[in-house]
């Protein structure tokens, strides 16, 4: 079986959740080939398995390139897999009483490996399913999602737009990409909760010193993003994880390609950390957990 069919069939399984990004009208699988509207929108999916949901093309910095090298940093260098196990184990001690399925959606999942990883992790009780869905508004990550993991939904979309209809996610993680909090209190279950996670003042102060100069970019405050958290969300608990990782020159190359640090600095900063035989690299992280805010009876 192809990926492409593969891909088609799981969607087949669960196209319930999914709403024309055009219409809002309720959608299908058409045969093993396209998602199709009651208006006729039509989405194909792609030879890899994944399906483009955008409602008009868009150009992202983000390229194939730097998806490969998060992926060789997750996946060989084992870089976020303490983030990872501990998200993990939010999501165990939060879904432990469901039964059936488990909808997981990745907003901003790049390449796959966080949303992969982590259902593999959480997988572990018989009576219950995990479905993971990723979506990302740069095709080539998702494009590097698809080719390297066949048993998730992968969608190119907007998450300004999401192709979805409401309430039909458990856990929306939200992993070091930007929010749209009105779109994840439309996607959650009432009984869902929103994972965030953070970048902490350390993260990566290593490279960060390297490549610049002003202190402001030498560290990071996340105030204002935690604060836009707790008003649209109900935080529910907050974790930090820190912890450093040492990484070889083929690992620190990866980081280099991976991280948009790198975009606004020289070439010979750059060249100067790529060239280093080892580093310590700092990983500091805030992982967030928030439910829908119940509004007042008036």
């Amino acid at each position: 079986m192809t990926k492409k069919i593969k891909s088609v069939k799981l969607v087949s399984d669960f196209e319930y959740i999914f709403k024309c990004p055009i219409c809002n009208s309720s959608m299908r699988v058409f045969e093993l080939k396209s998602l199709i509207c009651s208006n006729n929108h039509t989405f194909d999916f792609a030879r890899q398995g994944y399906i483009n949901l955008l409602t008009h093309s868009v150009k992202t910095k983000y390229g194939k390139q730097l998806f490969e090298a998060r992926r060789k940093l997750i996946v060989e260098g084992g870089f976020f897999e303490p983030l990872t196990q501990a998200i993990a184990e939010v999501i165990k001690k939060q879904v432990v009483l469901k039964k059936g399925t488990v909808f997981i959606l990745d907003t901003g999942c790049g390449e796959g490996s966080h949303l992969t990883n982590l259902c593999n992790m959480v997988n572990s009780d018989p009576k219950t399913t995990v479905t993971g869905v990723g979506i990302d508004l740069s095709k080539e990550g998702i494009l590097v999602a698809s080719k390297s993991y066949t048993n998730k939904i992968w969608c190119v979309a907007d998450l300004a737009n999401t192709p979805f209809k409401d309430k039909q996610f458990d856990v929306i993680l939200n992993i070091l990409a930007p929010s749209n909090y009105a779109e994840f209190n439309r996607l959650l279950k009432s009984d869902g909760f929103v994972i965030k996670v953070v970048p902490q003042s350390g993260y990566l102060k290593e490279l960060r010193e390297v490549l610049f100069d002003q202190s402001e970019k030498q560290s990071y405050s996340n105030v204002e993003t935690v604060d836009l958290f707790n008003e649209n969300l109900h935080s529910v608990n907050s974790l930090r994880i820190r912890y450093t990782m040492n990484l070889d020159n083929s690992l620190i190359h990866s980081l280099v390609q991976m991280t948009p640090l790198t975009w606004t600095t020289s070439e010979e900063r750059v060249k100067s950390f790529s060239e280093k035989n080892s580093a310590e690299i700092t990983v500091d992280l805030d992982v967030l957990i928030g439910r829908k805010k119940v509004l007042p009876v008036s």
